[in-house]
């Protein structure tokens, strides 16, 4: 029952956080505040421990299989840089300097994380333990479905890309291999996307 109680109210604050935050350094702070910092107040209340959501460093695996899918990718980030859609959306913020550009990937960072730990972790992991594939769809969908408003091709993209992650993540018992792996590509592409103007 804790389970499917802590999935709706995880549902609410995704509706809340969906249009909050009009730049870079507002979107760390709702995403944090919605996506780590109440889930893990209700998690507590609801007498989950952090280890059992994903908050743990975890199993070499899958570090291993992110660092194989970053290879794998690459080529696929190089392409999609390429087109106008990716080019014009990224990077999400501005920059004056190359040290500004390096500041706000780290605030990149945090929103990654936070994102990870949310839906890999506080959706993920409760649920999977009951059906591994209930568990990855249901964080997979509202995952999916964020990305609407986003350049079209990425949002088939982050639902496969949301079925992977959980794999490797429940393979890892931890939710840091795709919050590397999803950070360190983001940190990537933004840089393609800069150097392919």
């Amino acid at each position: 029952m804790r389970v499917f109680l802590l999935y709706l109210i995880s549902l609410i604050f995704i509706i809340l956080n969906r249009h909050l935050g009009q730049n870079i350094y507002e979107w760390v702070f709702y995403d944090v505040l919605f996506y780590v910092f109440l889930p893990l107040i209700t998690t507590y209340l609801l007498g989950f421990k952090p280890n059992e959501l994903g908050f743990k460093i975890g199993r070499r695996e899958g570090y291993i299989w992110a660092f194989v899918l970053f290879l794998i990718t690459l080529p696929l980030s190089i392409y999609a840089s390429r087109m106008g859609s990716f080019r014009n959306f990224y990077p999400i913020f501005s920059y004056s300097s190359w040290g500004d550009f390096v500041f706000k990937e780290l605030l990149v960072g945090a929103i990654m994380f936070a994102h990870e730990a949310f839906y890999r972790g506080i959706l993920l992991f409760p649920l999977a333990k009951k059906n591994e594939w209930l568990g990855i769809l249901a964080q997979n969908i509202p995952y999916t479905l964020i990305h609407i408003g986003k350049p079209p091709l990425e949002v088939p993209y982050s639902f496969i890309a949301g079925i992977v992650f959980a794999k490797m993540d429940l393979k890892s018992e931890s939710f840091l291999p795709s919050f590397f792996l999803h950070w360190i590509g983001a940190v990537i592409f933004d840089i393609l996307c800069i150097i392919s103007v």
